[in-house]
């Protein structure tokens, strides 16, 4: 990692915004110690969080401190930035599961290993729910303008929805994570907290906070949000989101996901997700460009991150069962991950019955939908066009036996290089 940290999170387009302009400098003059806020609201981090992992890991290879505060406290009462209704709230067993679970994806990708720039995890419940409603309006509460916090989008937002508004609840999430950054300045000094950019305001409301309680300085920088399919924010209550817990997304389709960046995107991804150096980027990029057929930086990016994820055995797992999808190898694919791969693709079932006595390939593929009648199916056949478990068949009497069954149920039909059908003959 370069000594310059933050001309290096600029290089990969990580940094939208910072409160100071000489942070920069100050980040290669100075140890600091820094935090990002984690919600525990799911029980797995998505694409948006790794990001943010990855920050911290990224600083903490540059020398500084990372801490990794899980939400236990203001996961009660729940986030309203970028939402548009209020948050479903969650009893305390079930976040502490899901902060179990969110911490033992943080260990993969942070270091808390003794050192000097060792990594720490706190929860804020231990410090939140100690305090008294009194004693909090009183010290912190009298810092804060009202005035000032319903200008702020994620609540004037809400306002303006009569039928949905906000909650008091969700109204006061503000201070509370303004007053987590406050504690961490007083007991770990903690003078830097990052985030995604939608935690500006947050972000700022903590730096105000602890001027105005200590006279101290602090920071914030914050990185781009990662935009999911529609353009939407990526989070864990949108529909499609790539998780980092395997029985979620699992590594297959996490590699997948990867895989399918687009050519415009991907030089963004191989700067956001990975830690290849600019040498390595740049080569990529410009193989890219000249090769996109080849798909050689996405299929770099898919390997990289999900290594990251998943550890290297199961980011070969998913190349393996990435190039069996059109290879003859799909019938070395364990039963589970030929499922996995073939989840996309339409399906349907039949008794395993009618293949004892053989069944014509005309038929299923008809039946599959691979063909709309006896004379298309015979065409396809004849042109060398259609397959059998990635086989190719030219024999247009070709029937079907139990012998062709991979794992003695499933049958793969693909007409041309994408149309797949899994005939399952349970």
């Amino acid at each position: 990692m370069p000594d310059d940290i933050y001309a290096e999170l600029e290089w990969r387009g990580l940094i939208h915004q910072a409160t100071d302009p000489e942070l920069g400098k100050l980040l290669t003059e100075e140890q600091f110690s820094l935090y990002c806020g984690f919600d525990p609201t799911a029980d797995s981090l998505h694409l948006g969080g790794l990001i943010q992992l990855l920050g911290l890991r990224r600083m903490q290879m540059a020398g500084h401190r990372p801490i990794a505060v899980m939400g236990g406290g203001t996961g009660l009462i729940g986030d309203p930035s970028g939402r548009e209704s209020e948050r479903t709230l969650l009893e305390p067993d079930v976040l502490e599961q899901n902060i179990a679970a969110i911490r033992t994806q943080a260990e993969k990708i942070v270091d808390f290993t003794p050192g000097p720039a060792q990594a720490t995890m706190v929860n804020n419940a231990d410090w939140l729910r100690a305090l008294t409603l009194t004693d909090f309006l009183r010290d912190i509460g009298k810092h804060f303008s009202v005035n000032q916090m319903v200008a702020r989008d994620s609540v004037r937002n809400r306002l303006q929805n009569r039928e949905q508004g906000i909650s008091f609840t969700e109204f006061t999430y503000m201070l509370l994570q303004s007053y987590d950054f406050l504690h961490l300045y007083r007991e770990l000094n903690c003078r830097l907290q990052i985030g995604g950019s939608d935690q500006w305001g947050n972000i700022t409301y903590g730096i105000e906070l602890i001027r105005k309680v200590t006279g101290g300085e602090a920071f914030g920088l914050t990185s781009p949000l990662i935009k999911g399919l529609g353009g939407a924010k990526m989070g864990k209550s949108v529909s499609g989101n790539v998780w980092l817990d395997p029985t979620k997304t699992t590594p297959y389709r996490f590699y997948q996901h990867f895989i399918n960046v687009e050519d415009t995107r991907v030089g963004q991804f191989l700067r956001f997700f990975t830690f290849l150096s600019r040498t390595e980027i740049v080569e990529l990029e410009a193989r890219a460009r000249e090769e996109p057929q080849r798909r050689e930086a996405q299929k770099v990016l898919a390997r990289e991150v999900t290594t990251l994820v998943h550890g290297a055995g199961e980011a070969a797992r998913a190349e393996r069962a990435s190039k069996a999808l059109f290879g003859s190898d799909i019938a070395e694919l364990e039963e589970g991950e030929l499922l996995d791969v073939l989840a996309d693709a339409p399906s349907s079932t039949l008794p395993q019955t009618i293949l004892r006595s053989g069944t014509s390939l005309i038929d299923l593929l008809i039946g599959a939908g691979l063909a709309t009648s006896r004379k298309t199916a015979r065409e396809f056949i004849g042109g060398g066009g259609v397959y059998i478990n990635n086989t190719k068949q030219t024999d247009i009497e070709r029937t079907v036996g139990e012998g062709d069954l991979l794992h003695g149920r499933y049958l793969v039909l693909r007409r041309g290089k994408k149309n797949h059908h899994l005939v399952n003959f349970g």
